[in-house]
């Protein structure tokens, strides 16, 4: 079954982690155990590739470009101006626009585009090996954009969809860690992607700022990579009140599989996915919980983030790479998910809200 992924760090592996995305994963991890390097927590553990991405056919993927603004003493890594932070993305652009000059990738941009995209993915008489994966172009975090124009710069190479924050305090939002909203700049920054029909992400928004961006911010929302508070007590999750906001605006929840989003207690960097029992089917616990909630299984989807700074060794035991999405199909089954349900959750509920939000944006 054709997947869309909605939340993955490509760019920042292939530029900061050195990985070579058009190799398999086997691939990828044999070179780093063969030069042992230990810079990366995730070194030789890594689960993303092209080639297996296209093996899992997931077919579509928001991609990110990623770059922190920190300040001397912070606790978060990141660059020490603005300027630093956009060159950063700018060298992650150009590696997308050279996946696309080589036909491993493909930027989507627009309705057209996207169902063009999706009628050859399911094309099953082509094989996946000939097909480029698709991307849709994601900022995580703000901080890069020097200032506001340089958002219409972003846009017009194809940014669609912000999420203001990332972890600790931004120029733009606070983020994961920290209690702040949105700075005065922020509030700028969502009048501005309003005015452009851009997506919001909601992801890593502290509470606070997820009651402003939602009340200031018009246009379609998604929470990317997001799983639930009442499942697992932290402040990165979504509460039930923030979930059926999301959804009462059309909203799309994308599911993580980062283990210490998936069970309690499970601390990052330190413990051991096997001794907390973090299987695939942890994350089918955060969907189950969101559609009991909602009543329908319109508003889940995958956002795995893996290769999100971490790889097999904070990543479900039972996941070798991100081709075993298939096997999803199975573990939704047997947790009594209809075959009308796998599909809403692997690809369809992602277009519809893609389709509908775009649908002033034909070309």
């Amino acid at each position: 079954m054709l997947i869309i992924d909605a939340h993955l760090d490509m760019a920042m592996n292939a530029i900061e982690w050195n990985r070579d995305y058009t190799c398999s994963v086997q691939e990828l991890r044999e070179r780093e155990i063969e030069k042992q390097l230990t810079d990366k927590r995730d070194r030789g553990k890594g689960t993303v590739s092209l080639p297996d991405l296209r093996k899992g056919n997931i077919g579509l993927v928001v991609a990110t470009q990623l770059a922190r603004v920190t300040q001397r003493g912070s606790a978060f890594d990141g660059w020490y101006s603005p300027a630093q932070a956009w060159a950063m993305t700018q060298a992650q652009v150009a590696w997308y626009q050279a996946m696309v000059d080589l036909g491993e990738m493909t930027q989507i941009t627009n309705l057209t585009q996207l169902q063009a995209h999706m009628a050859l993915w399911e094309d099953t008489s082509i094989p996946n090996e000939s097909k480029p994966v698709g991307f849709i172009l994601s900022l995580e975090g703000a901080d890069s954009l020097i200032h506001l124009s340089y958002l219409e710069k972003a846009y017009a190479y194809g940014l669609r969809a912000i999420g203001p924050a990332w972890y600790g305090s931004g120029r733009y939002a606070s983020g994961t860690g920290t209690t702040d909203g949105l700075t005065a700049a922020g509030r700028d920054l969502l009048q501005e992607m309003d005015s452009l029909g851009m997506i919001l992400d909601v992801t890593h928004l502290t509470d606070k700022g997820f009651d402003e961006a939602l009340e200031l911010f018009k246009g379609p929302i998604w929470a990317s990579h997001h799983n639930c508070r009442a499942l697992v007590p932290h402040q990165r999750q979504l509460t039930d009140e923030q979930i059926l906001r999301i959804v009462e605006r059309g909203g799309v929840i994308g599911g993580a599989l980062d283990a210490w989003m998936l069970a309690p207690g499970f601390l990052q960097r330190q413990s051991d996915p096997k001794a907390f029992g973090v299987t695939m089917a942890k994350l089918v616990d955060h969907w189950d919980h969101i559609c009991q909630l909602t009543g329908n299984s319109l508003h889940v989807a995958f956002g795995t983030d893996l290769d999100g700074m971490f790889g097999r060794e904070q990543s479900p035991y039972d996941l070798d790479t991100i081709s075993d999405l298939q096997l999803y199909q199975n573990v939704l089954q047997t947790k009594g998910y209809t075959n009308k349900d796998v599909e809403n959750i692997f690809y369809k509920n992602w277009f519809r809200h893609l389709s509908a939000s775009w649908q002033n944006n034909i070309l």
